[in-house]
C-alpha cells in the first residue's frame, strides 16, 4: 500500500482551505500518482437554473493540479490551462476530482485534471495545464 500524502490548504486559499468562510473547503491527498479531491457545490456556487458555475469548476480543477504539484513538495503557478465541459454539474452532486502529472520539462510541468460526478464516474469537466515551477517558494515552503 502506498503512502498517502494530504493537503489542507493555505491559510487563506479560496478551493482548499479549511477555514476559509467562503471557500470551497477541498481536501487534497495523493492516492498513489493521482491527486483526489472531492467537492459537494451548493446553492452559493450556482450559475443559474440549479447549475454551479463553470469558473468553480475550472477553480477545482486548476487546484488538483496545483495540489498535485504541493504534495511531491513542489511550489507552482498556472501560465496556462485549456479546460472542456462535458456536462453541467448540479448543486449537491458530489464531485470526485483527479489530477495526474502528464509531462515535466525544465520549469515547465505539463498536468490534467478531471471532475467526475462521484455517484456514476461520469466525466463533468477536464483540463490540461502548464504550471511553471518556482524553485524559491518550493524551498520557502518546506522548511
Amino acid at each position: 500500500m502506498s503512502e498517502v500524502r494530504s493537503a489542507s490548504g493555505g491559510e487563506g486559499c479560496f478551493a482548499c482551505s479549511q477555514t476559509n468562510p467562503i471557500g470551497l473547503k477541498i481536501h487534497f491527498e495523493m492516492q498513489g500518482d493521482v491527486c483526489v479531491g472531492r467537492f459537494t457545490p451548493d446553492v452559493h456556487h450556482v450559475g443559474f437554473d440549479g447549475v454551479v458555475h463553470g469558473g468553480l469548476i475550472f477553480t477545482a480543477l486548476d487546484d488538483v493540479m496545483a495540489n498535485w504539484l504541493h504534495l511531491q513538495g513542489e511550489a507552482g503557478f498556472t501560465a496556462k490551462a485549456a479546460v472542456r465541459y462535458r456536462l453541467p454539474a448540479k448543486v449537491g452532486e458530489t464531485l470526485r476530482l483527479e489530477g495526474t502529472q502528464i509531462s515535466r520539462r525544465r520549469r515547465h510541468v505539463q498536468l490534467s485534471g478531471k471532475a467526475l460526478r462521484e455517484a456514476d464516474s461520469v466525466l463533468v469537466a477536464d483540463v490540461e495545464g502548464t504550471f511553471m515551477l518556482n524553485p524559491v517558494a518550493a524551498a520557502t515552503d518546506m522548511e
